[in-house]
């Protein structure tokens, strides 16, 4: 895929399938440079999948990182169950078996856990279940505190699906690229990009309100380093609420960077040239 002149993929990638705990296979990308000395695990949004991230996880591999990007159960290229999680907990150990999976494959034994968007809920939420083997936390516009979610009137139906259909689907309320980018060339990617999920089921919906629970203990885990961005010009999350969260924590290795007119998908800028750089300069820092 080239939809940009700028930062062409250099870095090859191998596609593969990791089994989560329940038997559902995966669908994976492995990235590797000429060589390792660190990993990331990568996880996309509550739409999008390993395309949509390619370019940096493309740098990371240039850099020198062994990168996975995993497509999140029922989203990307996994047809099975579309839009589905069973629970919080599902969702939080289809991560740890991503950890495993490239743990294994990297060699070490630790990694860093990146998450852009609703991904940043999911590494948040891992790192407080599970804090061993991450190295620190990369946490992109994150979906913590959306600004715009469903409806009080779909929430109410949802509620009434988890008790007799909670595969029943729901629309995703982020149906507009604008909400993403301010680039023609990406808003023209994500209207025509087929694998981008529109709905998610009240399962799903269920699951991730319950994960808030989760992220809430984060307070309560151990300080690891963690670098978060914000969008400047950001539709979808409250970025108040975000950055009072993530200062909040007082942790000693702390990084706040904000593109001040930047909008909701940082990978999607004109010239994301500068981000990819400071995504990296802030792992090389703590590796």
């Amino acid at each position: 895929m080239e939809v940009s002149s700028y930062n062409p993929v250099m870095a090859s990638y191998e596609e593969l399938s990791v089994t989560l705990p329940d038997g559902y296979a995966a669908y994976a990308r492995y990235w590797t440079g000429p060589a390792v000395k660190g990993a990331v695990l990568y996880h996309h949004g509550i739409q999008s999948h390993c395309d949509w991230y390619e370019s940096s996880a493309s740098t990371l591999a240039e850099a020198g990182y062994a990168v996975l990007q995993i497509d999140r159960r029922g989203s990307g290229r996994n047809d099975a169950a579309r839009g589905h999680a069973e629970s919080a907990d599902q969702l939080i150990e289809d991560d740890f078996a991503a950890r495993n999976e490239l743990l294994k494959r990297s060699g070490l034994d630790a990694c860093h856990l990146l998450g852009v968007s609703w991904g940043g809920k999911l590494v948040a939420a891992s790192y407080v279940r599970d804090p061993e083997s991450v190295k620190s936390l990369t946490l992109v516009t994150p979906g913590l505190f959306p600004k715009v979610g469903v409806s009080k009137k779909d929430m109410a139906r949802i509620g009434f699906a988890m008790l007799y259909e909670q595969e029943k689907l729901f629309n995703i309320p982020l149906d507009d690229a604008n909400l993403f980018t301010s680039d023609p060339k990406w808003k023209e990617f994500i209207n025509t990009d087929k694998r981008t999920i529109h709905q998610c089921t009240a399962g799903f919906y269920l699951a991730s309100r319950r994960m808030d629970r989760v992220i809430a203990q984060l307070p309560k885990s151990p300080q690891t380093p963690i670098h978060l961005f914000i969008a400047g010009d950001e539709r979808i999350v409250d970025n108040d609420k975000t950055t009072s969260f993530i200062g909040d924590l007082g942790w000693a290795k702390t990084r706040i960077t904000t593109y001040d007119t930047a909008r909701h998908s940082l990978e999607f800028e004109n010239d994301p040239n500068m981000y990819f750089a400071d995504l990296v300069s802030f792992i090389n820092e703590v590796n």
